[in-house]
């Protein structure tokens, strides 16, 4: 590669990714240099670490410097099929370190395939979608990319490794961007207010919120006539606010009516009506009715179904993190413990922080795994509010670069693939400081290039590398 060449990179990505693995290691020695005084002790997480900075610029380099870009997509399916088997290995033969079965064991070699198999999950889904007859109007092309997505999802969730499974939640975007309706993302977003309010609130509240937001949907498409739409939708949330006034009065003369409760009552009379309207908009071709129809009818069966779920499929700690999370139990000693420090040691760096190596919640180890998941805790107590903008800060420059690359891209593959890294990337971040404050359950995710894990620094590198090798190509 000639030295021009060079000088055509990508050094506004490459600044700032070096920024934060080097930000990282001294955040890392901050939260564990107690354990020893040498900068060079590789029993250390810290002297490990500085092993993973070393190979992944090694890495970084090699993608630069050897492998071709028109490579990645003739490996997209052989890749994506290996780390495939490696998922599903780990369900039967995984080793378990610190309470997650989620890493394989070869020899000297442990590593997590979860990590990498966001890469192949890229890889793949730029391959299928770059095609010039690719569409979401096309069912089979819809089914080609939700099983790409999906195939990985399962294998990670057999592991019991939850956060690593909701990242890959962030290639909706992607699939946004290329040409999804923005009613999927808008469903995926009620459904998750559905439930978190179901777990708050009665479950006839839930619905009638459920319907106001639904006909504040419908008014929205329906233009001259959305004042109508809201007159009759309040209409229908007062008289089945009385429900409850009215089952009572029937129930005391029908054993039939006691029998259910009222919410069983509204669904039974409301879910046909809605049927009939759903069918009826079909017909006559209006979408807009059809899909407000058909959600109501979705919604309201994840509705009663929130219990179900949160009793039966969700693990006790995770049913344990989700009621801290929302209040319904205080318990700062056990399961809340590790947000609870958390808010402390962020807390107590106020608007400069305490100094660096002068954090006493994390040179004392009162945050747990804060080399790790909660090493975000560090950057607040020690560098305080200003550091944690200017971490924050040095993200939003990352994602937006990629953003923007992407965008100028000529070949479709290359853009599709820069957008699945900056997916990948905002989802790690937004999941990890989210549960760092207390924003999100914990669910134990790595902060991109600052936490400590090779794994994670490997995976990562490869993906930020592999678009600024392709992004070179267009720069040339």
């Amino acid at each position: 590669m000639q030295p021009a060449t060079y000088r055509k990179l990508d050094w506004v990505l490459i600044g700032t990714y070096l920024f934060l693995v080097l930000f990282g290691w001294m955040n890392i020695y901050s939260s564990s240099s107690m354990d020893s005084g040498s900068l060079l002790d590789f029993k250390t997480k810290y002297g490990m670490h500085l092993i993973w900075i070393a190979s992944s610029f090694l890495i970084a380099t090699l993608i630069i410097t050897v492998i071709s870009p028109k490579l990645y997509s003739s490996i997209s399916w052989p890749f994506y099929f290996v780390m495939a088997l490696l998922l599903l290995a780990v369900a039967f033969v995984g080793v378990e370190v610190n309470g997650s079965k989620s890493w394989l064991e070869i020899g000297p070699i442990r590593f997590q395939p979860a990590e990498f198999s966001k890469i192949s999950t890229s890889l793949l889904l730029a391959y299928i979608m770059s095609k010039y007859d690719f569409s979401f109007k096309s069912k089979r092309d819809v089914i080609k990319v939700v099983l790409v997505l999906l195939i990985p999802m399962v294998f990670i969730l057999l592991e019991k490794e939850t956060g690593s499974a909701l990242v890959y939640m962030g290639f909706l975007l992607v699939f946004f961007r290329e040409g999804m309706s923005g009613w999927v993302l808008g469903l995926g977003a009620i459904c998750i207010l559905l439930f978190i309010i179901t777990l708050l609130l009665p479950t006839l509240t839930t619905m009638l919120i459920f319907i106001g937001i639904l006909a504040a949907i419908w008014a929205f498409y329906a233009k001259h006539n959305g004042v109508l739409v809201l007159f009759f939708a309040g209409l229908l949330i007062l008289l089945l606010a009385f429900a409850p006034r009215l089952y009572e009065t029937l129930s005391d003369g029908s054993m039939f009516i006691a029998k259910y409760p009222v919410e069983i009552w509204v669904a039974a009379i409301t879910i046909p009506l809605a049927l009939f309207f759903a069918i009826r908009a079909y017909m006559r071709g209006n979408k807009t009715i059809r899909n407000v129809m058909a959600g109501y009818i979705l919604g309201v069966a994840m509705i009663f179904s929130v219990q179900f779920i949160f009793d039966n499929i969700l693990q006790d700690h995770q049913r344990a993190r989700i009621e801290v999370l929302l209040g319904i139990r205080d318990d700062p000693m056990g399961v809340g413990y590790n947000v609870h420090q958390s808010l402390i040691a962020i807390g107590s760096g106020g608007l400069f922080g305490k100094g660096y190596l002068n954090g006493t919640q994390t040179r004392f180890n009162f945050v747990p795994e804060q080399s790790t998941d909660f090493i975000f805790c560090t950057v607040g107590e020690e560098w305080g509010f200003i550091g944690a903008i200017v971490v924050l800060a040095a993200y939003l420059v990352m994602l937006i670069r990629l953003i923007n690359s992407a965008e100028k891209q000529n070949d479709r593959f290359t853009r599709i693939f820069g957008y699945c890294v900056a997916s990948c990337l905002f989802m790690h971040v937004l999941i990890n400081i989210s549960m760092t404050i207390g924003l999100m359950p914990v669910i134990g995710i790595p902060l991109p290039f600052l936490s400590y894990g090779g794994s994670s620094l490997w995976a990562f590198t490869i993906l930020l590398f592999i678009y600024i090798r392709m992004d070179l190509e267009k720069r040339k």
